[in-house]
């Protein structure tokens, strides 16, 4: 009988399954500035997803007890570029609640016009961005048309085309020029009337719905898990907005203007959608601001203040609804002229923790979709 040799051949790591690391940043085409995306694949599926941040922390939270009432809105203003005047806005009304002070009428309504315009700059760049990351260019430069229409008027109103330092503890710098409603009201009625564009452009076409329907759905139990609001939340009918559930400015009087865009699919396309609905509707509130003031009469824009400003010792928390989401401020004082404690509650901080939930089960040709449907700023989630 013929001796039997077997022979075993390795056909190496083929016959394992293997997982491998895949870095997404921190500088990458498809993040949004610096982040970084740890992924985990199996082929081409991710099985898990850290979001790893930190690369433009700055420690503005620390710079803010080193720095008087004044002077902490310029530091403000800068974490979420998109939103400067909103995020000025934010650290005002905390410390005018913590002062008990009340602001002109004039100034009021002029904050909510301009927080209105800066919600449509915000979105715009987003409306735009967002179609680039998945292959059409020609979004972009209709955004960038529209945003310079807007950006003419808040320029000429505060000198500034991104750090506006508009606010001012107990109201606002200083007066409209002489026009300048005028001027605003033509650039909000040419934006609206362009606005189809994107209707189009975008939402017409199939391969970005293709792109884009079903793809990344984020369910309302992991949108209050994780603290998400804004857009991204209302696409998954998590029906919140602070400017109708606890009015702040003159939103309270703008109640039948005002309309909350919700979705219940939760997908990269209802998001994109939600942002586009609220952008209308957020001109359709800078008009009904612009109608207001021209009925008050003149008068102050803002509260004659001491030469040197402290307020009581105390706490308390401001929030507002950003254009990104929730932004929150809790300011402890201990009577000085700066603050002992200013925490900032960022509305990208915490949905960009929601892509934990969202990539796993997903292909990484999918990723760049669901990361740009998330509508966050690097700047807002380093602080």
């Amino acid at each position: 009988m013929t001796p039997t040799t077997e022979t075993t051949v390795g056909i190496g790591g083929a016959a394992e399954s293997t997982d491998m690391v895949l870095n997404i940043g921190p500088q990458h085409p498809s993040t949004h500035g610096v982040l970084r995306l740890k992924l985990v694949l199996d082929g081409e599926l991710i099985t898990s997803a850290e979001p790893v941040i930190g690369y433009m922390h700055r420690g503005a939270e620390k710079l803010f007890e080193a720095r008087d009432y004044r002077q902490i809105i310029m530091l403000a203003n800068r974490h979420d570029w998109l939103s400067a005047f909103s995020n000025e806005l934010g650290v005002v009304l905390a410390v005018e609640r913590m002062l008990g002070m009340e602001v002109p009428e004039r100034a009021v309504w002029l904050r909510t016009l301009l927080a209105e315009l800066n919600r449509v700059l915000n979105h715009l760049m987003f409306l735009g961005s967002y179609p680039l990351e998945l292959g059409g260019i020609t979004p972009m430069f209709y955004a960038f048309t529209e945003r310079e229409e807007l950006q003419h008027v808040m320029e000429e109103v505060s000198g500034g085309r991104m750090h506006y330092m508009f606010n001012r503890v107990g109201g606002l710098k200083e007066d409209l020029p002489a026009g300048w409603t005028t001027r605003a009201r033509g650039a909000v009625a040419d934006v609206r009337s362009r606005m189809d564009r994107f209707d189009d452009l975008v939402l017409g076409n199939e391969i970005f719905r293709g792109r884009t329907r079903g793809v990344g759905v984020l369910s309302p139990a992991a949108v209050h898990a994780y603290g998400v609001s804004g857009p991204i939340a209302r696409a998954s009918g998590v029906d919140l907005d602070l400017r109708r559930d606890e009015p702040y400015l003159a939103y309270g009087e703008l109640a039948d203007v005002l309309k909350v865009v919700t979705r219940e699919e939760g997908d990269c396309l209802a998001r994109f959608e939600c942002l586009l609905e609220q952008t209308y509707h957020a001109l359709d509130l800078a008009d009904a601001c612009l109608d207001r003031l021209a009925e008050l009469p003149p008068g102050p824009v803002n509260q004659r203040l001491p030469k040197v400003l402290k307020a009581p010792e105390g706490h308390t928390y401001a929030w507002t609804e950003n254009p990104l989401g929730i932004n929150g401020y809790y300011l402890v004082s201990k009577g000085e002229k700066t603050p002992y404690r200013l925490k900032l509650r960022s509305a990208s901080y915490n949905n960009i923790q929601a892509l934990t939930e969202l990539l796993p089960g997903t292909l990484v040709s999918d990723m760049v979709a669901i990361l740009g449907s998330m509508f966050f700023v690097v700047g807002d989630i380093d602080k």
